[in-house]
């Protein structure tokens, strides 16, 4: 048993408890909490306090909106003040990268996610146990997604009790039903819902199905034929719409289920601004351009966009964005690392979370004058930065965007300039 204060944090988030010679990781603590660590396991070369004790709270605590706070991974800061935690955002990733930025709030704390993906299992309907991988935490509400929560999983349940599907075992790895994802247009009101299931439905059960999901403007059942744990399938359009809309500013984007859209509506328009402040130029390079999330919204504002993307799917879409909003950008498959950089005045790179890798190097050799990272991953900005991007460029400014509230992540945009 251990005893003490966490005075400061880990790089990803968890309370410092120094005791002795040993150091104690703690989740759900903060700087100033005074805990007892009654048991700890040892994960990945580190010490995890597992049963633990507030004796008495930290000044940055605040009063946490979820029942499930303290057991759910999916929200470990959710028990700090928001100033704070922003405050936080800021000083971690200055003490990973060197960098100092300004940090902008997300517009809404609560109800901001436009998707969440509900795991369905033998242990429980709802979200991950923070650091148990066969833990599930059967949710009755999640106020960072939407009011509507509860609504979505009793009509899932309603639905499974009433055809007899088998919830999936994780620890036997055999079931019929995953996953539940609910995408919410946070701006258009639309609702997409794909259940993930290890299964073909019958006629009789994909029509008991648009029943209880009648409310949704779209629906989906997509068949994963792998026992990976995680929300993706082969989607079957089973009725309403093919796409949904959100709209952001002046631009409408359409998602489909395999789609990535950033998860947070209401601060994405503030990572978008922040990339348009920091380019430059009539034509911008759009690298790993997902579904155009930044070139169109930049095309909208008069740059001239051409984005590169591997995920043939992502490009269709992409281009289909750029034409429903009438703008000059076009979408193209190829590799960011092969790519040809021609006379670009900005490349943007929003690169997976292992970073740019080779597609660095190809940077530095390519002679454009302003490179904008966008990522949320800080360590993988500077193995990119040290290893590659720093042989030409210099870091010229930086913006942090909150777009996971609760959470200790944030969405850098890093403006590089070069040098000579």
């Amino acid at each position: 048993m251990l005893k003490g204060r966490t005075e400061t944090l880990s790089d990803d988030g968890l309370g410092l408890l120094h005791a002795g010679n040993k150091t104690v990781h703690v989740p759900f603590a903060y700087p100033g909490d005074s805990v007892r660590v009654k048991s700890t396991k040892r994960r990945f070369g580190r010490l995890i306090a597992r049963d633990v004790e507030l004796l008495e709270p930290s000044p940055l605590r605040a009063t946490p909106k979820c029942g499930h706070f303290g057991k759910c991974g999916g929200c470990l800061w959710q028990g700090m003040k928001y100033k704070e935690q922003l405050k936080l955002k800021a000083e971690l990733f200055e003490r990973i990268t060197g960098i100092s930025a300004e940090t902008r709030g997300s517009p809404r704390i609560w109800g901001f996610r436009n998707v969440s993906n509900f795991i369905v299992t033998t242990a429980g309907i709802g979200l991950k146990e923070y650091g148990n991988p066969l833990g599930v935490v059967g949710l009755s509400e999640c106020p960072v997604f939407s009011k509507r929560t509860r609504g979505y999983l009793r009509a899932l349940r309603e639905f499974l009790a009433e055809t007899g599907l088998k919830p999936w075992d994780l620890r036997e790895k055999r079931g019929e039903v995953h996953y539940l994802q609910v995408r919410e247009g946070k701006f258009t009101g639309e609702v997409m819902v794909n259940l993930i299931a290890h299964v073909r439905p019958s006629e009789e059960v994909l029509e008991a199905f648009v029943d209880y999901f009648s409310f949704a403007d779209s629906i989906y059942w997509s068949v994963k034929a792998d026992e990976r744990d995680d929300p993706r399938g082969e989607p079957l359009h089973v009725s309403g719409e093919e796409l949904i809309r959100e709209r952001i500013g002046n631009v409408t984007y359409l998602i489909h289920p395999n789609s990535f859209f950033q998860t947070n509506s209401y601060a994405l328009e503030l990572l978008l601004r922040a990339v348009e402040g920091f380019a430059e130029g009539e034509k911008v390079l759009d690298l790993y351009s997902g579904v155009g999330t930044f070139g169109v919204y930049l095309a909208k504002r008069g740059f001239s966009v051409e984005g590169i993307e591997a995920n043939p799917f992502a490009v269709e879409m992409a281009n289909r964005n750029a034409e429903l909003n009438g703008v000059s950008a076009t979408f193209r498959v190829g590799r960011a690392e092969e790519a040809r950089i021609g006379d670009y005045g900005t490349v943007i790179v929003d690169p997976p979370r292992r970073g740019l890798k080779e597609a660095g190097e190809l940077l530095v050799k390519s002679g454009v004058e302003r490179i904008i990272y966008v990522s949320c991953n800080p360590r993988a900005f500077k193995l990119d930065y040290e290893n590659h991007l720093a042989k030409a460029y210099r870091v010229e400014g930086a913006i942090l965007v909150d777009m996971f509230p609760h959470t200790p992540h944030v969405e850098a945009v890093v403006e590089l300039v070069r040098e000579g």
